[in-house]
């Protein structure tokens, strides 16, 4: 009875030790990859810092350029975004191992949408709130992969990319 208790305490506790949060309080990681669009390929890179265990608050900075064919003239335009994120972390109540982290969240950013002068089709900047939701795997402690899809505003598709906890 004592060895059957103490594997179950044993268990237990390392499901705990797997279980933390993938950023600590106080913590931050660099994201940094590509996405999809319907406006062209964007390349991305971006901060998270942990606020809570199961918080983080980050922003990124974003360029996307495009060619478009809109009442016979092909226009060729760029999008460069600048947001916040806040997402929730759910390893801790979902006892998710370390490697892994499943978070979603928010997103509010600007968005300047740069066209040619003669450009006939109604794409303009301006602020959006969009949602995401994510996935990543930690190699080690220091590296992962990351994929994320989101909707919304002009933030939205899918990314992937390389998380580097620092």
């Amino acid at each position: 009875m004592k060895k059957q208790l103490l594997i179950i305490s044993l268990l237990l506790f390392s499901s705990l030790i797997f279980a933390q949060s993938p950023i600590a309080k106080g913590e931050s990681q660099i994201n940094a990859g590509v996405g999809l669009s319907s406006w062209g390929v964007p390349v991305f890179v971006g901060l998270d810092y942990g606020v809570h265990p199961d918080i983080t608050v980050g922003g990124e900075l974003s360029y996307r350029s495009y060619g478009e064919n809109f009442g016979g003239n092909h226009y060729n335009s760029s999008v460069i975004g600048i947001s916040g994120n806040g997402n929730y972390h759910f390893n801790r109540i979902l006892e998710i191992p370390e490697k892994w982290d499943f978070y979603a969240g928010l997103n509010l950013g600007f968005y300047i949408w740069n066209s040619p002068d003669n450009y006939a089709g109604s794409h303009s900047s301006g602020l959006g709130l969009g949602g995401q939701i994510g996935g990543r795997y930690f190699f080690s402690d220091k590296i992962g992969i990351n994929l994320e899809f989101g909707g919304g505003n002009a933030f939205s598709g899918g990314k992937l990319g390389l998380t580097f906890r620092l």
